[in-house]
C-alpha cells in the first residue's frame, strides 16, 4: 500500500527549505522577516496555503500531495506559499493581488516560475473533494464549491461571472 506521508526527516526538509526562501527575501529586500509557522495539515486539491486569521501567520501544506510531488512541492510550493508571505509584509494584504505583479516580482527574485497553479495529477490521490453547487448568470453556467456556496447562502459573498460581470444566481 502506499503511504501517503511525510516522514520527519521530509518535514524538516520542507521546513528548512520555507526558512531558506524566508532568508533570502530577506537578503534581497533587506527584510526582517521571522520564521514562520509551518503545519502539515491542509486538505483538499491545494498543495500549499498562506493564512492570515488576525495577528498570526502560518503557511499550510498539503502532506498528501507533497508525499506525491515531493521534490517539485519543495521547490514550486514552498517558494510559493513564501511568496505570499514576503507579499503580504511587503505590501500588506489588501493592497496587491495574491498573484499579481509584485508576487510574480518574488517568484522571479526566489528563481522559481510564477506559476499560480501546479500541473499535479492528483485524481489517484485520497483526497477530500468538494461538492460542487451549479450557478448561472447571464451568459453561462458554474459550478461554485460547498464553501463559496455556503458564503453565498449566508450572504457573506457575491460572485460574478468574469465574462457578464453579471452576479451567480444559484439553481436549485
Amino acid at each position: 500500500m502506499k503511504s501517503f506521508t511525510l516522514t520527519p526527516e521530509e518535514k524538516n526538509q520542507v521546513i528548512n527549505r520555507t526558512d531558506y526562501y524566508i532568508d533570502l527575501a530577506n537578503k534581497q529586500y533587506q527584510l526582517k522577516l521571522a520564521s514562520i509557522q509551518i503545519k502539515f495539515d491542509l486538505k483538499g486539491s491545494t498543495s500549499g496555503m498562506f493564512v492570515v486569521r488576525g495577528d498570526q501567520v502560518f503557511i499550510r501544506y498539503n502532506e498528501v500531495i507533497f508525499s506525491q510531488y515531493y521534490d517539485d512541492s519543495l521547490f514550486n510550493t514552498v517558494a510559493h506559499e513564501v511568496a505570499h508571505y514576503v507579499v503580504y509584509k511587503m505590501w500588506g494584504a489588501r493592497k496587491v493581488k495574491p498573484h499579481g505583479k509584485k508576487w510574480k516580482q518574488v517568484m522571479t527574485e526566489f528563481g522559481v516560475k510564477p506559476d499560480v497553479k501546479g500541473s499535479y495529477d492528483i485524481s489517484a490521490l485520497p483526497l477530500h473533494r468538494q461538492a460542487q453547487h451549479d450557478y448561472t448568470c447571464g451568459c453561462m453556467m458554474h459550478q461554485l464549491s460547498t464553501t463559496r456556496h455556503n458564503k453565498v447562502q449566508r450572504k457573506k459573498a457575491v460572485y460574478k461571472c468574469r465574462k457578464c460581470q453579471q452576479s451567480l444566481s444559484y439553481i436549485v
